[in-house]
C-alpha cells in the first residue's frame, strides 16, 4: 500500500515535514477554505501541490471535495452544484490527481461527544457517548420527535445524565456535536443546526440512497473519461442520527451503491474505523467483496464499549479494539497482488493512518482533534510493520 498522510494546509498545527518523518510517502488534502458547491479554482489547486512539495511529498489523494446538501436533498442550485463537481473532478486530472474521497452524511459529517477524552495511559482520543448524544438530542437541541426515537431506559438515563451536566459540559457538547470536519470553517450552532434538520423533512432512507445514486450517475462518467477514482466514506458512526438517514453503513449500502452505478470508477473508501463501530459488519469480509473498487483505505481501530447498536465507542490504538487490523490488512494486500498480475494502472492502494491519540507531545501541540503527530506517527510505524511482515516472501502476499 503507499502511506499517505492527511493535512489539513497551512493551518495545520502538523506539517508536511512532519508527515515526511513520520514515514509517510503521500499527501491526503484538500481545499477546505473554497465554500462547499463551487469550482476549485485551477490557481488553488496548484498552490496546494506547491505548498506539499515544498515540504518534499507529493498530493496523492484528495479527501474531500464536498458534496453540498443541496446535491444531498436535490433542493436549490443542486444541479449547478454537480456540474461544479464534475468541473472540480476535470482540473484535479489535469493536474495529476487520480483518487478522490467524498462522504454523503447528511448535515453532520463524522459525530462525536467528546474530541479529546482521557483514555488509558493518559492519552486523549475521540469518543462517541450514546447517553450524552440523546441527552444533547432531548434537551439541548430538543428535535420535534426526538423522544420518539429512543426507549425508555435510553430517555431516562439521558434525563439524569442532563440533569448531572455543568454547563461548561453542555457547551462543549454542542460545540462538538456541531463542529464541523477538521480543516473546514463549517460548523453550526444548536439554531443553525435545527435549521439545516428541517430540510430533510420528507426524505427517508430510500430516497437519500435514490439521490446518491442519482449524484454518482452525474460525476462517474467524468471521472471515468479524467482518469480519476472516485471513492465513498461510510457514515460515522454508522447509523441514523438525530432523525437523519444514513445509506453507507453497512455491506449491503455498498453493494447496492457499486451494482447501482456499475463502472471501476465509482469505489469505497474503506474506513475501519467507521464501518467498526457497528458490530454486525465483518471487515475482513467486506474487503474480499469489495476489493476491486476500494480505492483507498483509512486504518483505524475503535473500542465499542456496549453490545448493542447504536454504543459508546471510542478511538483505540491502532492495533487494539475491535478490529482484527492483521486480518484487514492481509486481504488488502491480497487485492494488490492480484491487480499486480493482472496489471491494473491502480495496484498500489493508497492508506494513511487515521486518527490517533494524542499521547507525548501532542498533548501540547494543539493540533485538529483525531490527528496529532506522534499518535498517527505510531499508527503508521505499526501498521507499516504488519504489512512489511505480511508482505515478506514466506506469505506469498508481496
Amino acid at each position: 500500500m503507499r502511506h499517505t498522510w492527511r493535512w489539513f494546509g497551512p493551518v495545520d498545527r502538523v506539517t508536511v515535514e512532519d508527515a515526511a518523518q513520520a514515514g509517510a510517502l503521500g499527501i491526503v488534502s484538500a481545499l477546505h477554505h473554497i465554500p462547499t458547491g463551487e469550482v476549485w479554482p485551477v490557481e488553488e489547486i496548484a498552490k496546494r501541490q506547491a505548498q506539499v512539495r515544498a515540504g518534499g511529498l507529493q498530493w496523492d489523494v484528495v479527501e474531500s471535495v464536498p458534496v453540498s446538501e443541496s446535491i444531498k436533498t436535490q433542493t436549490g442550485d443542486w444541479r449547478n452544484h454537480i456540474a461544479n463537481w464534475q468541473e472540480t473532478l476535470r482540473r484535479l486530472s489535469a493536474a495529476g490527481t487520480r483518487t478522490v474521497c467524498y462522504n454523503f452524511m447528511p448535515v453532520l459529517d463524522w459525530t462525536r461527544t467528546d474530541l479529546r477524552w482521557t483514555a488509558r495511559h493518559g492519552a486523549k482520543a475521540m469518543r462517541f457517548d450514546r447517553i450524552d448524544f440523546v441527552a444533547f438530542d432531548v434537551h439541548l437541541l430538543e428535535r420535534p420527535g426526538a423522544v420518539d426515537d429512543y426507549d425508555a431506559e435510553t430517555l431516562e438515563q439521558a434525563r439524569r445524565r442532563f440533569g448531572e451536566m455543568s454547563d461548561e459540559r453542555k457547551l462543549s457538547l454542542s460545540r462538538n456535536i456541531g463542529a464541523g470536519l477538521p480543516g473546514s470553517n463549517e460548523g453550526y450552532s444548536l439554531p443553525q443546526l435545527r435549521e439545516h434538520l428541517r430540510t430533510y423533512d420528507g426524505i427517508d432512507r430510500t430516497r437519500l440512497q435514490r439521490n446518491l445514486v442519482d449524484f454518482l450517475a452525474e460525476v462517474t462518467p467524468v471521472a471515468e473519461q479524467v482518469g480519476i477514482n472516485i471513492c465513498a466514506h461510510p457514515d460515522d458512526p454508522p447509523w441514523a442520527l438525530l432523525g437523519l438517514p444514513r445509506v453507507l453503513s453497512k455491506a449491503e449500502d455498498y453493494a447496492f451503491m457499486l451494482d447501482q452505478v456499475d463502472s471501476r470508477a465509482n469505489g469505497v473508501t474503506f474506513c475501519t474505523g467507521s464501518l467498526g463501530a457497528l458490530a454486525a459488519n465483518d471487515l475482513p469480509a467486506m474487503v474480499r467483496q469489495f476489493a476491486s473498487r476500494i480505492h483507498f483505505v483509512h486504518l483505524r481501530n475503535v473500542r465499542r464499549e456496549e453490545d448493542r447498536t447504536p454504543c459508546s465507542f471510542y478511538e483505540d490504538e491502532h492495533l487494539e479494539g475491535g478490529t482484527d487490523m492483521v486480518a484487514v490488512i492481509a486481504e488488502l494486500l491480497k487485492e494488490e497482488k492480484r491487480r499486480r498480475d493482472t496489471g491494473r494502472n491502480d495496484h498500489e492502494i493508497p492508506m494513511r493512518p487515521d486518527h490517533g491519540q494524542e499521547i507525548l507531545d501532542d498533548l501540547t501541540r494543539g493540533a485538529q482533534p483525531g490527528y496529532p503527530a506522534i499518535g498517527r506517527l505510531k499508527g503508521l510505524a505499526e501498521l507499516r510493520g504488519i504489512e512489511r511482515a505480511l508482505s515478506h516472501s514466506v506469505y506469498g502476499l508481496s
